[in-house]
């Protein structure tokens, strides 16, 4: 064993070391450590989620029907908010800490005496694969961490795909344009696979159909093949009548957005889909595990007096969406809004719809070197109000700590505010964190 790895947190600090690695995209050095833990991905069905802006939300609405369904089903996403622990996860149970030092320390074993170097997110990803190959799992839903084509997820050979929305994110890995980031996530469609798309871009859902049509993948297309209308929608939940092959009507789930259509449906048509294969998915198991997603980061409630709100929206197609949803579920509301983002991001994109819905606006700062500074925001927010018709928000305030930022937002509060906070998942887990939220802060979290 690995002589660090004797307890949990030096285990997370082990594998935050291999960030010293970078990010690497590319397969080889996954695919032999596949072969090195004995091809431990082939032994499930899997169901892969590429996209901008909506793939953890649908990944993880596409896992709680199969586990409501009697299948045992992993989950594996990225980032976390508070704990790593997040990240894998079957039936919806987090991995326990003492498992992700078991998995850890026995992939180092393995690799110990090869000349492999894997980066951080290679390792996780093996050690995701490697844990629900030994749980005897059915199906695994695996969300891509950035672009897809060259991603350490594209090992697996699903039996679905999903693209969810393409924008403009992790430009300096995938691209700045927008046919430049579809050919990366394209890379996840496989020959003769099923391919679903909650894209609403014409010039992106060609190119993605004449990938599939060139790989022989039937294409499904929302608004097209399938499609949602929104029945409803408040500050917890979303109701929404489906149409596919099938009709479902009354869907209702604990999230809130209206984004969140496109996600429920696209998960729906993967299920739907999978039923076309021989799979046996029941009605019931669709509506019941729609009922019962448990999604963090999205507009999700973590206080109610006062009452808090965290989004991880972190480039400007999420804050826009964001934007939107905020002021059609608290209209008439006054919104505090806590801002903190990554320098790397396009943080005049991020903040210029946000503040549109923002009386005031509190700037701040996560604890990691990639974040913003506060004046940086303040600046750019100026020149953002120089150039808007609407003179908002009414105050800006600066603190140099997301929990200083939060006892701020709390002073300010009046009965009736609503505190929202958004622009990275660093400055979300540590807003739970200061809320006293369960998990541990720790390290980083890539591909934010």
């Amino acid at each position: 064993m690995h002589s660090n790895l004797k307890n949990y947190n030096e285990t997370v600090n082990y594998l935050y070391s291999l960030q010293k690695h970078g990010i690497k995209l590319g397969l080889a050095n996954i695919k032999t450590l596949m072969g090195i833990l004995g091809e431990p991905h082939k032994s499930f069905h899997s169901i892969h989620v590429a996209g901008t802006n909506g793939k953890g939300s649908t990944a993880t609405a596409i896992a709680s029907i199969l586990t409501e369904n009697g299948l045992r089903t992993g989950l594996f996403t990225s980032p976390h908010l508070v704990s790593f622990t997040e990240r894998i996860r079957i039936d919806n149970r987090c991995i326990t800490e003492s498992e992700v030092i078991r998995t850890a320390s026995e992939i180092y074993n393995y690799i110990s005496n090869t000349d492999l170097t894997p980066t951080f997110f290679e390792f996780v990803t093996a050690m995701a694969f490697y844990y629900f190959a030994g749980k005897n799992i059915d199906w695994a839903v695996v969300e891509t961490g950035m672009g897809g084509r060259l991603d350490a997820t594209n090992v697996i050979h699903p039996d679905v795909t999903v693209i969810t929305n393409i924008s403009r994110d992790h430009c300096e890995f995938l691209g700045n344009n927008i046919s430049g980031i579809t050919y990366e996530k394209a890379g996840i469609i496989k020959a003769g696979v099923p391919l679903i798309t909650s894209s609403l871009a014409d010039g992106t859902v060609k190119q993605l159909r004449d990938t599939a049509k060139s790989r022989n993948a039937e294409i499904h297309i929302y608004n097209k093949d399938f499609r949602g209308s929104l029945i409803s929608m408040d500050e917890r939940h979303i109701t929404l009548d489906y149409s596919g092959y099938g009709n479902y009507k009354d869907l209702t789930a604990p999230l809130t957005g209206e984004y969140q259509l496109y996600n429920i449906c696209t998960a729906v048509r993967a299920c739907e889909i999978l039923r076309q294969k021989g799979f046996q998915i029941s009605d019931a198991s669709i509506k019941t595990g729609l009922q019962n997603i448990s999604l963090e980061g999205r507009l999700e409630w973590v206080s109610h007096d006062p009452p808090v709100i965290l989004d991880s929206a972190h480039n400007p197609e999420a804050a826009k969406s964001l934007a939107l949803s905020v002021k059609r579920i608290f209209a008439g509301k006054k919104i505090i809004l806590v801002a903190g983002i990554m320098d790397d991001k396009d943080i005049r994109g991020i903040l210029r719809p946000l503040i549109q819905v923002a009386e005031t606006v509190i700037l701040t700062k996560a604890k990691y070197e990639r974040a913003a500074t506060p004046e940086k925001m303040k600046e750019i927010m100026a020149a953002i109000r120089e150039q808007a018709a609407t003179y908002r928000p009414v105050s800006i305030h600066k603190t140099d700590t997301v929990s200083g930022a939060v006892d701020l937002a709390k002073s300010l509060y009046e009965k009736e505010d609503i505190i929202l906070v958004a622009g990275s998942f660093y400055t979300a887990g540590e807003v739970k964190e200061a809320l006293g939220c369960e998990g541990v802060l720790s390290g980083l979290r890539e591909y934010n």
